[in-house]
């Protein structure tokens, strides 16, 4: 039995989210989980479960998955290795065939189970639905030395997100996997980061939220001490050539400069893994990960008095 120190230390946090909700009830918040945020049960469903949280308070979330673990698991079951040029992985045909399987198969089918244990009303598609996304194939580029083809790959020509509103509209969260296609119906893989940041500013999202392996964007990638509490744009450019940026971090914060010169306001990047990370990256003031604006410097005197950016710059803790 909880004692009553506990019980009024929970009461008084659901009041101090209450203004929290009333700033984002009827906004809608694209949520982006990696492939290591579902590969056990009781992860996923502690994701869902706060997903639910704000659903139930009147966000309407979209929420996309990966599935690169899972993947390359199964790539090297099969007896194919995966292959990464700066962060992107290389998808063959038989990498295609696996990206379906895993992508629009287990990973999609799996994370809607959970939603149905916790009674989440979900609804699972992909950018192939309803035309969701339209996708080039990616032409070989010039990586350094090496000209690289990515394979079956796309890069997104436009996004229809009709069938998200209707869904939203009908109370649903939608679950989406990137796998899309060309006007020709060719399958293309789609670095989930990507199709998050062309959902959100195609829905016109308040929040793009990225839930990482990592507790969030770090000034030194080798120091998990480091964490950025929140940067901008300029910010983000300085760690890069700095060397800050490595790995998937690389095609992540390509996706969060797209988001907000697309006009989404504040991306966020945090740990799947701290209990109850998402909703105290969004209802409280500090935060638990990073937040990414445009420019520190433009935003107002009264959003920072209202708590919507912590300081000092780099503190160590996320931010609302």
């Amino acid at each position: 039995m909880k004692d009553v120190g506990q019980r009024t230390a929970e009461a008084t946090a659901l009041k101090h989210a209450v203004p929290y909700i009333r700033i984002f009830k009827g906004k809608t918040f694209v949520l982006k989980a990696g492939g290591g945020a579902l590969e056990r049960e009781a992860t996923a469903r502690a994701l869902v479960e706060q997903v639910d949280v704000l659903h139930q308070v009147g966000i309407r979330v979209v929420l996309v998955h990966g599935g690169g673990t899972q993947s390359t698991d199964l790539a090297r079951a099969l007896g194919a290795e995966a292959r990464f040029v700066e962060g992107r992985r290389v998808t063959d045909e038989k990498a295609l065939e696996v990206a379906a399987m895993v992508l629009n198969g287990a990973v999609n089918t799996q994370l809607l189970a959970v939603c149905r244990k916790v009674g989440l009303p979900a609804v699972g598609v992909s950018g192939v639905d309803a035309g969701l996304i339209n996708a080039r194939k990616r032409p070989p580029v010039r990586v350094g030395d090496e000209l690289v083809d990515y394979g079956f790959v796309g890069d997104i020509a436009a996004v229809d997100p009709k069938v998200l509103i209707s869904l939203l509209d009908a109370g649903y969260v939608p679950v989406v996997s990137p796998l899309s296609a060309a006007d020709d119906g060719t399958l293309l893989n789609i670095n989930a980061d990507t199709v998050a940041s062309a959902l959100a500013v195609a829905l016109k999202a308040e929040k793009l939220l990225f839930l990482t392996g990592a507790a969030g964007i770090l000034e030194r990638a080798d120091d998990p001490g480091s964490l950025v509490s929140y940067t901008d744009l300029a910010g983000l450019r300085r760690l890069r050539d700095e060397g800050g940026l490595v790995r998937g971090m690389l095609p992540k914060t390509s996706a969060i400069e797209a988001a907000i010169h697309g006009g989404v306001r504040r991306v966020h990047i945090l740990s799947h893994d701290l209990p109850d990370g998402l909703l105290a990256e969004v209802f409280t003031n500090e935060g638990v990960g990073t937040l990414v604006v445009e420019d520190v410097n433009a935003l107002s005197p009264a959003e920072q008095a209202a708590g919507q950016l912590p300081l000092p710059v780099f503190s160590g803790g996320g931010g609302s």
